[in-house]
């Protein structure tokens, strides 16, 4: 069961302004992941199930977070239907992101309170989510779209919360770009949690990586 309601894990997703996106089959690589991300200041971490046998991988990943790293929120990406969203809210997700809108993962979320991001490319499927009950939308692909398209979103919406994922970087342009033109938070994956830091296993760097990345959020927001 979910540990923070989706009222709680959409205003951490709002204040940090960052949620890393991160999958490894590998639990012990996994968890060094998520606490570097931890002692980088990150509050949030999405575990992104592509791989085979990927719910254990995270049902052990969330225990640990529970256990070492209070205040950790984690949910998992990449969910296609209701029945995984479902199995991966029993091994205690926090927070269910789908790259498509499925109406089947939003009752079966909102059923439970618990916070879902859908995956949508147009202002007819944002107005939908949001008729469903929809928090924060995540803009996917973000590269495709563009900060252009955010501010095209909030003129005639104001309240729409975006979060883009795809095309972000940890760079101050791009950040720029993002929040300026009205964004909620964003979700950094490889651009952030990289090829070369993980085959390197540099723990160290991405500690610092996203320490940086947070502080230029802070700092593109003016506050």
């Amino acid at each position: 069961m979910a540990q923070y309601t989706r009222i709680e894990v959409a205003q951490v997703m709002k204040d940090t302004g960052m949620v890393p996106l991160f999958f490894n089959s590998d639990l012990e690589l996994s968890k060094k992941v998520l606490k570097a991300c931890y002692d980088g200041g990150a509050r949030l971490l999405e575990f992104t199930a592509r791989g085979d046998f990927a719910h254990e991988v995270y049902g052990e990943l969330a225990k640990y977070a529970i256990k070492e790293l209070p205040g950790m929120i984690m949910g998992v990406g990449s969910v296609t239907d209701a029945a995984q969203a479902s199995l991966y809210m029993a091994l205690g997700a926090n927070f269910i992101v789908t790259p498509v809108l499925r109406e089947d993962i939003a009752i079966a979320c909102n059923r439970r309170k618990v916070l879902w991001s859908p995956g949508c490319g147009s202002l007819t499927e944002i107005a939908r989510a949001e008729e469903l009950g929809c928090e924060i939308v995540k803009l996917f692909p973000g590269d495709i779209y563009g900060p252009q398209f955010v501010k095209g979103v909030k003129g005639p919406q104001p309240w729409t919360s975006i979060m883009p994922t795809g095309g972000v970087s940890p760079t101050e342009d791009n950040l720029k770009g993002w929040f300026n033109a009205g964004v909620t938070c964003v979700g950094m994956g490889s651009q952030l949690i990289t090829k070369t830091i993980i085959a390197a296993k540099n723990f160290k760097k991405l500690q610092q990586d996203v320490k940086d990345a947070l502080a230029l959020i802070k700092k593109v927001r003016g506050c």
